[in-house]
């Protein structure tokens, strides 16, 4: 493909946004950190682009500033427009930049997952003057094109003299020959007038339809709050916080983003809240769904959710005394689990209801354990309702309703001990936490264990020898060989062996309850205390996999002093709890295997949630699983040696 110029449109006041633009030029509103058009030079730079151009005019400096401190600095042309041009007049004004070849044009305000490469390459398969991406976005269609998918004409309705015409809407990014430049006049003028007059003249303005794909113009407070929400979402996160804030006192709920030289006073709360640079938070305020800068507080309304089907009037009315009109519902968490959530809040409470599409045996034990856990003093959440009055009978839940079942939790809220960990604290106070829920962890293997004959669903679950061969089985098919595409089969039995010997070390091993997905997304921190969740796969298996799981958490990457007096505290408390039963050889010497099965546990699951589940943003956490695994592999090489060659083919291989 010929190489080609490009050129974003950037010189608006951004009237729709204010007062958001009164202090920020729309190109420069931040997307978690980057901003809006540099996400779009990000993109733009992945075709065949030589260079950039940028009217600029509204606040044209700070445009100018961000150009200069770039990384695509060498790239940018800077075009300043005294009084704004409008689309036209931006490229007549750019005609020096503009003339020589092919370009991409690409406003501000559109962010898109739209293919461009496939939009430049139809241009030039086509030989049109114009090639318009184009989609059905109802409401905005009025561009409207014949049976051969070229513009005939735009506005809201077309002529009656025309027929067979059908109208789809511009998204804002198009590829022009230089030759339109011809048809644009001196001074202020607008594209679409361009682009009839070579209609006129007998050239073509075609079109590309991109309809399905994610299209978003940000040109509007709801837009672009709903955008940022909706991106962090994609990431499965729900905070973002800017490196140089401190955000270690605020209580955050929702989605929350941060962004630089925003300043945060003393403690207060935030829910479903943007602050922008600048943006100055009082000693105790309580802000909920707002977007924040320097002197402005912008409101938006809060998102909510469709109750799920099915669900029980009674299961709702028994703990609320409200009228059903005052109360609300949001959809929440972004994690791995196919259960879904939803907070269910009213102006006095709120509580999580959790729709499950697992198995009834599943729906079973989550309740029963969450019963057992609670009589035996473990912070997991309280069990406040569900759909039939005896969780014990054989016919506590009616089949007809098997495929979605409701409970009724306590709301911890919004805030993982992973999104904790996002506000800068001093390693006093991560190390003070961390011993609060080791102490925990020590808690649940001795003095809860012991009392395990009282609970008959977690006493016959047992993290055996199967259960360890599925974990490894389910690495191989959906890491290795699913996610890496890495055949084995010179070597499988082997591999295999060591499987094998695995699972029977650490099916030998002495075992507790184990909580058995012990990471930093499963532990709330909830006014400021540790509470567990997803608590549900817990088995009786060696405890040494749950430390594993918790101080070599993927997620998050501890320091090796800190890992170790951590592992000292655990060992402490253990003796502490356990009297004389518990030895410390014992956890050291399991340690090291278990850590082995648990980092291909949590790859095989990275790999299934990224490929069949479409959770891509999972990915993000391999590379530290895959840290962590190959310094195994290299401590145990001596008996798995299979093992540690297929590390290094993974590594070799670099797979992400």
């Amino acid at each position: 493909m010929k190489p080609i110029n490009a050129f974003i449109l950037a010189a608006g006041h951004g009237e729709r946004l204010r007062p958001i633009t009164s202090h920020i030029p729309k190109p420069l509103l931040p997307v978690l950190g980057v901003p809006v058009i540099e996400k779009i030079i990000e993109k733009v730079i992945m075709t065949p682009v030589k260079k950039i151009g940028i009217n600029m005019h509204y606040k044209w400096e700070m445009i100018q500033k961000w150009a200069n401190e770039s990384q695509y600095a060498d790239k940018i042309d800077l075009f300043i427009e005294n009084q704004i041009l409008g689309t036209g007049g931006a490229l007549k004004n750019a005609k020096s930049f503009l003339s020589d070849t092919v370009f991409l044009l690409h406003n501000a305000d559109i962010i898109s997952n739209i293919c461009l490469e496939e939009l430049i390459r139809g241009h030039f398969e086509s030989g049109n003057t114009v090639t318009l991406a184009v989609h059905d976005y109802q409401g905005f269609n009025n561009v409207w094109i014949d049976s051969n998918n070229r513009l005939v004409y735009v506005g809201d309705q077309t002529r009656k003299d025309q027929k067979g015409l059908r109208a789809v809407a511009f998204t804002g990014i198009s590829v022009y020959s230089p030759d339109v430049i011809d048809f644009l006049p001196d001074g202020a003028s607008g594209l679409v007038d361009a682009w009839l007059r070579a209609v006129s003249s007998g050239h073509t303005v075609g079109t590309l339809d991109f309809t399905g794909c994610e299209w978003t113009d940000i040109g509007t407070p709801e837009a672009y709050s709903s955008f940022i929400f909706e991106a962090l979402r994609k990431e499965g996160e729900n905070i973002f916080v800017n490196p140089s804030v401190d955000c270690s006192k605020i209580d955050m709920a929702g989605y929350v983003v941060i962004e630089k030289d925003s300043i945060l006073e003393g403690t207060s709360s935030l829910r479903n809240c943007i602050l922008l640079p600048g943006a100055l938070i009082a000693n105790n305020s309580k802000i909920y769904n707002a977007i924040l800068g320097p002197e402005y507080l912008v409101h938006l309304e809060e998102k909510l959710t469709s109750p799920p089907a099915g669900m029980t009037s009674s299961l709702i009315a028994d703990y609320f005394d409200e009228k059903s009109e005052d109360i609300t519902i949001t959809g929440i968490g972004s994690g791995g689990s196919d259960r879904n959530y939803y907070r269910i809040s009213s102006a006095k409470k709120s509580v999580i209801l959790m729709e499950s599409s697992h198995s009834l045996s599943d729906y079973e034990r989550h309740l029963a354990y969450t019963e057992f856990f609670r009589k035996n003093n473990l912070p997991v959440p309280e069990l406040i309702g569900f759909e039939t009055s005896d969780c014990l009978a054989p016919d506590w839940v009616s089949r007809e309703n098997e495929d979605r079942l409701l409970a009724l939790f306590e709301d911890l809220g919004d805030l993982s001990l992973y999104s904790w960990l996002k506000c800068r604290r001093s390693e006093d106070i991560i190390e003070r936490m961390y011993n609060r829920i080791v102490d925990i962890v020590a808690y649940l293997h001795s003095t809860v264990s012991n009392n395990a004959t009282y609970c008959l669903l977690l006493q016959s679950r047992v993290f055996d020898y199967d259960h360890l061969r599925w974990e490894t089985d389910y690495f191989m098919e959906n890491f290795v060989k699913g996610l890496c595409g890495i055949a084995v089969a010179e070597f499988e039995a082997q591999l295999l062996q060591e499987f094998y010997a695995l699972a029977i070390k650490v099916d030998s091993f002495k075992k507790s309850i184990v909580h058995r997905d012990l990471q930093s997304q499963n532990i709330m921190i909830t006014k400021g205390d540790p509470r567990i969740i997803d608590y549900q796969g817990a088995r009786i298996g060696p405890p040494a996999y749950d430390v594993a799981s918790l101080l070599w958490d993927p997620y998050y990457r501890l320091e090796d002093a800190l890992r170790e007096r951590l592992i000292e505290h655990y060992i402490a408390r253990m003796k502490e709890y356990s009297d004389m039963s518990f030895h410390e050889d014992e956890i050291r010497q399991t340690m090291l295997f278990c850590r082995l099965q648990r980092h291909m546990q949590a790859l095989g699951a990275y790999g299934f949630l990224s490929r069949v589940k479409g959770k891509k943003y999972f990915l993000k956490y391999t590379p530290q699983a895959l840290s962590y695994l190959k310094e195994e592999a290299e401590l145990t090489k001596a008996e798995y040696p299979v093992l540690y060659e297929l590390l290094k083919i993974i590594h070799e291989k670099a797979c992400r």
